[in-house]
């Protein structure tokens, strides 16, 4: 891999000839066979377009899910989409519509197999796949059966785990957990929900990574964030302890964020994703403004363990806006060679 090598965080928009667009939880457009198809398009294209904006590690660009968390709950037994209640989600920060977990938790199949094998017979790039980690999956449903998030969290571990021992099977490099809920719930995330990680990783030995952020560019969030002052420290609480856990890569926002970046510091030893691309502006980065995100990185984190991203997922986003972004993380991390090498 390149110095510097691209990733994003794991989402791209959705076509809207798949699910109608700019949309967190987009409707789909089709169903049955012609779902299924649709999805495979929209994986292949995804694939193709990062290919041709110089991303390294590439993703399917989660086309088949219709948000990161229920994409993996459809495939499990013991929880009940009929029985959705509205909850606060993120310690409250906004509502949603979540399903119940009414019984023991069992994999009914395979959750992801034909994405991955399709993004893996479609690319000689190094493929990354995302799932929803344990702590954020606990805080997006609602619990009639467990009664301890602990304990719960602990079986959606199990299920991750046999998921993500697949995926490497299937032939996927790199698996990355997506936790967004470590950053509220910060005594919990120390507590058990990195314990709950390393039994989502047990046995692995591809990469793993955790992507923790402050959530996509939807109104909720920003309003949140304007709430949080000029500087956001809550990672320098649980940094030493992903520092110090058996998690190969930390996914992080940098880009326009007001997490004081010489934190990265708490990471070494770490691969860090470095998030040079504001997933929450439609303003299209330059090149030169992604190289000097990753410039100021190498203040406090060694070279070869940067890997250059986005903050978040682009899921919500305009396709033509995604796809600019994408091009200047390409072009950014190849200027940031030649300045930094």
């Amino acid at each position: 891999m390149p110095l510097f090598a691209t990733t994003i965080a794991g989402s791209l928009p959705k076509p809207a000839w798949l699910a109608e667009p700019n949309r967190l939880w987009p409707p789909w457009r089709a169903t049955g066979a012609d779902l299924a198809d649709a999805k495979r398009d929209a994986t292949l294209l995804a694939l193709k377009l990062q290919e041709d904006c110089g991303i390294d590690i590439v993703t399917d660009g989660e086309q088949s899910r219709q948000h990161f968390v229920h994409g993996f709950l459809e495939f499990v037994d013991g929880i009940d989409f009929a029985r959705k209640v509205e909850i606060g989600i993120r310690a409250d920060r906004y509502k949603a519509m979540v399903p119940t977990v009414t019984g023991a938790l069992r994999l009914k199949a395979r959750v992801h197999a034909r994405e991955a094998q399709l993004a893996r017979a479609h690319t000689t790039h190094k493929l990354k796949f995302t799932l929803p980690g344990p702590m954020t999956i606990v805080d997006t449903v609602a619990d009639a059966h467990y009664g301890d998030r602990t304990t719960m969290a602990m079986a959606f571990a199990d299920l991750l785990n046999a998921e993500a021992r697949a995926l490497e099977a299937d032939g996927v490099d790199v698996i990355q957990f997506d936790e967004p809920a470590f950053n509220v719930y910060l005594r919990e995330a120390q507590e058990w929900g990195i314990d709950a990680l390393h039994r989502a990783i047990e046995g692995l030995t591809c990469t793993t990574a955790v992507h923790i952020c402050y959530g996509y560019g939807i109104k909720a969030n920003i309003d949140w964030k304007a709430t949080l002052g000029s500087e956001w420290r809550q990672y320098e609480q649980i940094f030493p302890a992903l520092a110090k856990s058996r998690i190969g890569q930390v996914s992080v926002e940098c880009r326009n964020s007001r997490v004081p970046i010489a934190l990265l510091k708490l990471l070494d030893g770490k691969d860090v994703q470095v998030g040079a691309i504001d997933v929450a502006s439609e303003e299209i980065e330059s090149p030169d403004e992604v190289a000097a995100v990753i410039g100021e990185a190498t203040k406090y984190l060694a070279k070869e363990s940067i890997i250059a991203g986005t903050n978040c997922g682009m899921a919500p986003m305009r396709w033509d806006i995604a796809l600019g972004k994408l091009e200047a993380l390409g072009k950014g991390a190849e200027l940031a060679r030649k300045r930094f090498a």
